[in-house]
């Protein structure tokens, strides 16, 4: 599924983000990407979701070599990818409905089947009741999870978080957390961000962490939490 071949990102010389990392996630995985802030994990999931292009090295997604991608198969990579950010990123004129349904308008999606599938994602995340709201007139807990719907309408193989729990309760985040563990349940490739350690500790998934922008241990929930 993802593939990372000594990569470097530099964005000046002599500041690099990430410096010689090398993994691999397989198809299924639920991984968690850990580490301090500034350790490169939003740039490791920016270069995933072809935000960000390495300096140095390869990174292939479902086996298409990211650095070689033609610009006019990036949407079509894209569509197959949800991403999840930490701001959330909703267009506040737009209803909730509205901002779920945007996702499936850019790729094209006819109008006659956006009620059934928003609908059907809003069930999935417990907010068909706040389907005519506007974000500013939700908690902080409902915008992350319309985030999440709208990521998930399009029925990614990929799914990238970058800390989504970050300014919720623990509370609010173990709910976030069952629902990406439901979502990998069903086949799709999960990587969540975040240098949250009970998450961690109390989900037990695959654990990856950058150090200084360096690869430096790999374990998983609780062994890597006690390490």
């Amino acid at each position: 599924m993802i593939q990372l071949y000594h990569v470097t990102k530099k964005y000046a010389p002599g500041i690099s983000a990430l410096t010689d990392v090398s993994l691999q996630i397989d198809k299924g995985d639920f991984v968690f990407l850990t580490g301090p802030s500034g350790a490169g994990k939003t740039t490791l999931l920016k270069m995933l979701f072809l935000e960000e292009l390495p300096t140095e090295g390869q990174i292939l997604v479902h086996g298409r070599n990211l650095g070689s991608l033609p610009a006019a198969r990036v949407p079509y990579l894209r569509r197959t990818i949800g991403v999840v950010f930490q701001d959330f990123k909703l267009i506040h004129r737009k209803t909730i409905f509205e901002n779920i349904a945007l996702s499936l308008h850019v790729v094209g999606v006819p109008e006659t089947e956006h009620k059934t599938r928003v609908l059907r994602m809003l069930r999935l995340v417990g907010l068909q009741h706040r389907m005519h709201s506007f974000p500013r007139e939700v908690s902080g807990g409902e915008q992350q999870r319309v985030a999440i719907a709208r990521a998930l309408i399009n029925e990614p193989v990929l799914l990238l978080a970058d800390e989504p729990t970050g300014n919720l309760d623990p509370e609010l985040s173990a709910e976030i957390m069952k629902l990406f563990r439901d979502i990998n349940a069903h086949g799709t490739t999960v990587v969540v961000a975040t240098h949250d350690r009970e998450l961690i500790r109390k989900f037990g998934r695959r654990v990856i962490h950058l150090e200084a922008g360096r690869l430096t241990e790999a374990g998983r929930g609780a062994e890597w939490v006690r390490a």
